[in-house]
């Protein structure tokens, strides 16, 4: 059995920890945040300050690998999360009635929670969990080098101490220091490509009310206007987020951090005002985040690893900017992967590369081409000029095949071309456009004068 130590006690390296651990695996896990995820879930959230993990308070719905993932590795985890209180949402659901029943349908279903939910019911399965050692508040501040070409990860340093391993695995987020530790060590360059977001995201937290209403109704959970998206997240124990995302350069956007601007704004979509009607009380003050990229971190080049003994995996791998929600999702894939294929990892890195590439690779580029699409419609506030893509996006709350193909993308099941491209899609997308000739594409938010009619000054 290998001995490995983890860097980052995030979602990627917990999971990978619980999985190798039950595997029989020695795992050792440094996670320098001396506090961690634990029953109070109101304090947690709302009054731990995690200056490293800017997402943690931002609204999360975890998608399909996250679910079939942790019921095929940890299904005790699953239903702790469960009773910690995120809920099950199908992509059908938006019906009422199912469709008659395809095989993977049975994937198709978001888990609304927060993050921390998930962290907590991790956290307390690797506590549990006898062959791994978990050591809080320890920052590793190097890594131990053997012999080899390429060179080769023996361990890592904490202080004074170093802990030898047969693999190291790098999930400490989209800080990471370890690509500048192997420049200083006399490896290769990781291959790192970096892409700018130029998008912020503002959310604020909500809770209904016991004695209040509850259900907004048969309304979507997201709006548009030619320079901002809208969005409400459903989620755990009662709570929900509203979210606007707008470019950076929008010159509105400092005062949307005044609680008042920011609902007022929230107000003029219909999806967010359908469930800030239900008379909800704040939680929050009004969250931002922003700065952010879309980074792949290859720790191999053309000529193969640039190191062995060593990996990547959760944000230091890939880090993607929140719009899909695809960071947990592509986290515990890639920590199943190490767990089931460790020793062969242990000893030539070369697989998992290749892996990482065919497999999360695909939707980073995703990720890259959407964003750009996105900054320069928010920039611009143009409208949509493509009328079928936005069809399709329409059609699918119409009609059950084109919902099953848009969930299949979203739930990174299949990509975009695979899921829309079928004849099938096809048809019943030109039998929706046949009964409504008038269809454009157009957005259901406020006009930009309406919006600007909001904010002070």
């Amino acid at each position: 059995m290998a001995r490995v130590a983890v860097v980052g006690g995030g979602i990627s390296g917990l999971g990978a920890a619980l999985m190798l651990g039950r595997r029989g695996h020695r795992v050792t896990l440094f996670e320098q945040d001396g506090r961690q995820a634990g029953e109070d879930l109101q304090r947690d959230f709302f009054h731990w300050r995690r200056p490293r993990v800017p997402q943690a308070v931002q609204p999360h719905s975890l998608l399909a690998p996250v679910r079939t993932v942790l019921r095929a590795e940890a299904p005790d985890v699953y239903e702790d999360v469960l009773a910690r209180g995120a809920r099950e949402y199908h992509e059908f659901d938006w019906f009422g009635e199912h469709p008659p029943r395809r095989d993977g349908d049975e994937d198709l279903v978001t888990l609304r929670t927060r993050r921390l939910v998930l962290e907590a019911a991790l956290t307390a399965a690797v506590a549990g969990e006898s062959g791994v050692e978990v050591r809080r508040g320890c920052r590793v501040d190097g890594l131990v080098f053997g012999e080899g070409v390429p060179p080769r990860v023996t361990g890592v340093r904490a202080g004074a101490e170093a802990d030898q391993a047969d693999l190291v695995v790098d999930a400490s987020g989209r800080r990471s220091p370890v690509p500048e530790w192997l420049v200083a060590a006399g490896c290769r360059p990781p291959v790192v490509e970096s892409h700018r977001a130029g998008i912020a995201y503002l959310c604020r937290w909500y809770r209904l009310r016991a004695d209040g209403p509850r259900n907004p109704g048969r309304v979507k959970t997201g709006s548009a206007a030619p320079y901002a998206f809208a969005g409400v997240f459903p989620s755990d124990n009662d709570t929900f987020a509203v979210s606007l995302v707008l470019s950076t350069e929008d010159p509105s956007r400092g005062a949307l951090a005044d609680p008042d601007v920011f609902e007022a704004v929230a107000r003029r979509f219909p999806a967010t005002a359908a469930w800030l009607d239900l008379d909800p009380e704040p939680q929050s003050p009004v969250l931002a985040m922003a700065g952010l990229d879309n980074r792949w971190t290859a720790l191999a080049d053309a000529e193969g690893p640039v190191v062995t003994g060593l990996v990547n995996a959760g944000d230091s791998l890939i880090h993607t900017n929140p719009t899909f929600g695809h960071g947990a999702a592509l986290g515990l894939l890639a920590a199943q992967h190490l767990a089931g294929h460790v020793d062969e990892i242990a000893a030539d890195p070369t697989q998992y590369h290749a892996w990482t590439t065919q497999t999360l690779r695909p939707w980073f580029d995703a990720q890259i081409k959407a964003d750009r699409a996105d900054e320069q419609r928010l920039a611009e506030g143009s409208p949509p000029s493509d009328r079928r893509a936005a069809a399709l996006a329409a059609c699918a709350f119409d009609d059950p095949v084109v919902m099953r193909a848009r969930a299949r993308v979203r739930h990174l099941l299949e990509r975009s071309d695979e899921a829309y491209g079928t004849e099938e899609v096809d048809r019943h997308l030109t039998a929706w456009l046949a009964a409504r000739p008038e269809f454009t594409p157009q957005h259901d938010g406020p006009t930009r004068d309406q919006w600007d009619a909001l904010i002070p000054g």
